[in-house]
């Protein structure tokens, strides 16, 4: 259930079923509706800038989709940034994901708000969360990549995080993949980000040791006094990952939350117990090489029997709904919360993406367009 760009269509694309026209087609149609995107501008090399991406200004002149059709016409209300777009920011092959294409708006997941519908499962005013385009309204061909909010007792916004891909990723990674057990020792890497902040509130609620890491002091104190992490310390502090490792998980770690990789992941390989295990959803150290790093110390995946396992949360979407009934009465009794990191305007989207590869983000990133 991923989404690509062939999912969703700019209105430069469609603008023949739309009537719609560019700034640049024809003047006389501003009389319209106008539609902000935000456009990547060409492929990235190394660290990605504000300044590879773009923002354009279009027009819309209608916003009834023709008879007979399948699709939805949204208007976007939050919009989510997350590590994996950079991946889709350079030319790559091989990945589980397509590139973004150059000249067109950057698509990522969102919280929108059905303007027409052509399609049985969503009328006008629904609520939805899924694949849209980043930019004002965007008309989606393919609805099956969006889901139908069912509960707004929550904030919306929630919706890009703790209820949406970030949520999914934190509940199938640590409960589904790692199974954990009550008294384990967890590691968590990037912890206060999007799905970090979850796990380790996973753990604790499960009966865990969970210890995290991050990139400042005010990260680490968040980690301890609001999610509730038994330690946390600072990476950048550390010039020793392997002695800070032992020194805070003395007896080893059962289970890695992994979302860096690196030189963090070679000093987890060194204290992993027997019969733990890992799971990988991310490693945003190496986002940004032209050239990936190795990694050493694989042996002790064979000496300690460790199971180490990449995913991709797309592919476990058939038990968002299980996960749902266990996340949302955990949010209303005030038994886990989440901290968002909140840009407003989609003029602010690019610098918000390009913030998460440096650390300036402090809990889930998104971008606000509208609140309804």
């Amino acid at each position: 259930m991923w989404f690509s760009q062939n999912h969703i269509s700019s209105y430069k694309d469609i603008k023949h079923r739309c009537s719609y026209r560019t700034q640049e087609q024809s003047s006389k149609q501003m009389e319209g509706v106008t539609n902000q995107q935000v456009i990547l501008k060409d492929y990235v090399n190394g660290f990605p800038k504000e300044s590879d991406m773009l923002l354009r200004t279009s027009s819309i002149t209608s916003f009834k989709l023709p008879q007979g059709s399948n699709a939805v016409l949204v208007k976007n209300l939050y919009l989510s940034c997350d590590p994996y777009m950079r991946g889709r920011m350079s030319k790559n092959q091989g990945s589980y994901v397509d590139s973004f294409t150059p000249g067109s708006p950057i698509v990522g997941y969102g919280v929108s708000k059905v303007v027409d519908s052509g399609h049985s499962n969503f009328k006008k005013d629904d609520l939805t969360w899924g694949g849209t385009g980043w930019e004002e309204y965007s008309f989606i061909p393919n609805p099956d990549t969006l889901f139908k909010i069912q509960d707004t007792d929550v904030p919306l916004s929630y919706y890009t995080g703790i209820l949406g891909m970030p949520g999914m990723t934190a509940y199938i990674g640590f409960h589904e993949i790692c199974a954990p057990k009550k008294g384990e020792y967890v590691f968590v890497s990037a912890a206060s980000g999007a799905v970090g902040q979850l796990v380790g509130q996973f753990a604790k609620l499960t009966g865990c040791y969970a210890v995290g890491s991050a990139g400042t002091k005010e990260k680490v104190e968040l980690l301890k006094n609001k999610f509730g992490f038994d330690e946390a310390f600072n990476y950048k502090e550390e010039h020793d990952l392997n002695a800070a490792l032992k020194r805070y998980f003395p007896q080893g770690i059962d289970i890695y939350f992994e979302n860096v990789g690196g030189k963090m992941l070679e000093a987890v390989l060194l204290n992993m117990r027997l019969n733990g295990r890992i799971s990988v959803c991310g490693m945003i150290s190496q986002y940004n090489l032209e050239e990936g790093e190795g990694v050493k110390n694989l042996f002790c995946l064979i000496n300690q029997r460790i199971r180490m396992q990449g995913f991709i949360a797309v592919d476990h979407y058939h038990l968002y709904s299980k996960y749902v009934e266990m996340v949302i009465p955990l949010i209303k009794e005030g038994k886990i919360c989440y901290v968002e990191d909140i840009a407003e305007g989609l003029e602010s989207a690019p610098a918000a993406l390009v913030g998460l590869f440096s650390g300036k983000n402090v809990g889930k990133q998104v971008v606000v367009v509208a609140r309804e």
